[in-house]
């Protein structure tokens, strides 16, 4: 084995919230036995595998996930699919990568796994990028997918025409991922709100330790903009851990219970409901 087994805690102190039946982890990635990283990808540190996971899910007590395609496989998704598999669609989705080119067989075979969204990564070492976004958009609609897309919050206004132009559903994710934090009267977060009022976008609140200059678990840079987010369109709000959060370094690795009870600080109980169970049960078909 060429990748490292994982190292990450798994288990701990229990969160403060409980969390209700049927809690969705809306972005989780996994690193499976057998699966290297592709060209373009950054390297897989350790391994993240289907056991790992659901000893996060116990210890969080959560029920449902969203696998999401990490940027090291590039636009293999095997690891991915095979975790649903393992996991059952049941309790699991995928978001995959799907190429600009790529045609109806490949997208009906990825659906029959459980895909049921594509990932558009403006950061560096996505596969697909904003500026292949409507093409993405052309292979999934019929299919009733959404788009996941990232970027860095800061540049909305270089994306709103494209963004505008969306037909499907898609979803902003991490918060919008404003790097640095801007304040959540910003302008740019304005943008984000006349996004949400036009009916197809959803906000996902995750991984705002990425961002945050402050860290947790009180997140003052971030929290702000996340609560006149989720105050402003709670029908439109999900939630994930990021899990196993590699995108930064292990002193920064956050609690994975705290990025659970960032919601106390941020959506009252009824919102909470609608946060990790019924709006990711509406957008994912669960």
């Amino acid at each position: 084995m060429s990748i490292p087994i994982n190292t990450r805690p798994l288990t701990g102190t229990p969160p403060t919230l409980k969390a209700p039946a049927g809690a969705t982890d809306c972005h989780v990635h996994l690193y499976l036995p057998g699966f290297e990283a592709q060209p373009g990808g950054p390297k897989i540190p350790e391994l993240a595998t289907v056991d790992d996971y659901r000893r996060l899910q116990k210890w969080l007590s959560l029920e449902r996930v969203v696998v999401t395609q990490p940027n090291a496989y590039q636009f293999d998704n095997r690891a991915i699919l095979q975790g649903v598999a393992e996991i059952g669609q049941e309790n699991a989705r995928a978001i995959v990568a799907v190429a600009p080119d790529a045609d109806e067989s490949q997208i009906e075979a990825f659906h029959a796994q459980g895909a049921r969204g594509a990932r558009i990564m403006q950061l560096p070492g996505g596969a697909v990028g904003m500026d292949r976004l409507a093409e993405v958009e052309a292979r999934i609609k019929a299919f009733g997918w959404h788009l996941m897309v990232q970027f860095n919050g800061r540049e909305v206004d270089d994306y709103m025409a494209t963004l505008k132009a969306i037909k499907t559903d898609y979803i902003i994710d991490h918060i919008g991922k404003f790097m640095p934090p801007v304040a959540a009267d910003d302008h740019r977060v304005d943008q984000l709100l006349s996004l949400l009022d036009r009916g197809n976008a959803w906000i996902k609140i995750c991984a705002g330790y990425e961002a945050s200059l402050t860290g947790g678990p009180a997140y003052s840079d971030v929290g702000p903009i996340a609560k006149r987010l989720i105050e402003h369109a709670p029908e439109r709000v999900i939630w994930g851990t990021n899990w196993p959060h590699v995108g930064v370094p292990r002193e920064q690795y956050p609690d994975d219970a705290e990025q659970l009870d960032v919601l106390l600080q941020w959506a009252d109980e009824t919102t909470r409901q609608k946060i990790l169970v019924d709006n990711p049960a509406a957008l994912y078909g669960f």
